[in-house]
């Protein structure tokens, strides 16, 4: 239980921080409003939803370390919120919406910060980075990311579906011709949904453990080879029962996605136990809250 002490982050510091970073989010709610609705409608940000839950994992597997944060440095908290409210003025001015979405993150950061210091930050600072999410991915950044994703998406896909050998497939730019019926890559199918979502549930994994740096570097490494691979899963069958003209072809695809998380955490467990086999140190230390093997 966290002790009630003057000089060590309390009960009363948590509660008081918790507050004030709800208000730092109601000073800027039209950006909050267009955060949420964009995680809610716009399925490529829609790992969005899952950033306060995996922020409050972080928190709990860490919880042993509120004993050990004096509140300290609380002046850096207006400071974050000045910088937090020039860099969303400017984001919302000039158009750039990334700069207005972060800066209301930040404005809320520092708010809690005002209250609870920076130690506790600093102790904290995976469960704190992961609010980066929060900011929707520019347009611009997900061509960039999905124009590769397409083209390995559509030649792997081929790939694999010629050893079927009952479906005419071939490559048509950076999409498939699956029994003469085209299927767009680029719509629903070139994984960039998958790329962020996998690389926050990589995060999750590397930090929720007591993994060494350099293997969570390595998982986050991995990140997009993993969406491709959980991406082709899902477009298999979508594919198979596109050429087929099946009806269900689209439902399967949207609710196959969420599917997909699971079968990361998998994908990383096996990394793991490769690691294992092969001799390599991957665990760093207990982390605060944990019993030790």
């Amino acid at each position: 239980m966290i002790e009630l002490r003057h000089d060590r982050l309390s009960v009363r510091h948590l509660v008081m921080g918790g507050v004030m970073a709800l208000m730092g989010m109601l000073v800027m709610l039209p950006a909050w409003q267009d955060i949420f609705l964009i995680a809610y409608h716009d399925e490529e940000n829609s790992h969005i939803l899952l950033v306060p839950i995996i922020m409050i994992y972080l928190i709990a597997v860490r919880r042993g370390r509120f004993r050990h944060c004096p509140v300290n440095h609380q002046a850096l908290g207006p400071v974050m919120v000045a910088i937090g409210w020039a860099v969303s003025s400017f984001g919302f001015y000039r158009g750039v919406q990334s700069f207005w979405h972060g800066g209301a993150v930040l404005i809320a950061l520092g708010c809690a910060t005002s209250v609870m210091g920076t130690t506790v930050l600093l102790r904290f600072i995976p469960a704190v980075a992961v609010l980066a999410f929060l900011v929707p991915v520019p347009v611009r950044i997900r061509l960039q990311i999905a124009i590769p994703l397409q083209h390995w998406t559509a030649m792997v896909s081929q790939r694999a579906l010629e050893l079927c050998g009952d479906l005419n497939v071939e490559v048509v730019g950076n999409g498939l011709k699956v029994n003469n019926h085209p299927v767009n890559i680029a719509e629903a199918c070139n994984g960039v949904r998958m790329v962020f979502a996998l690389l926050l549930v990589s995060y999750t994994f590397g930090f929720g453990m007591p993994l060494r740096n350099s293997v969570r570097g390595l998982l986050l490494l991995l990140s997009p080879v993993a969406a491709i691979f959980c991406n082709v899963v899902r477009v298999l069958p979508t594919v198979w029962m596109i050429g087929y003209a099946s009806p269900a072809a689209a439902r399967f695809h949207d609710y196959a996605g969420w599917v997909m998380l699971p079968l990361a955490f998998l994908i990383l467990y096996g990394i793991m136990g490769v690691l294992r086999w092969a001799s390599i140190p991957v665990m760093r230390y207990t982390l605060a809250g944990q019993t030790a093997a």
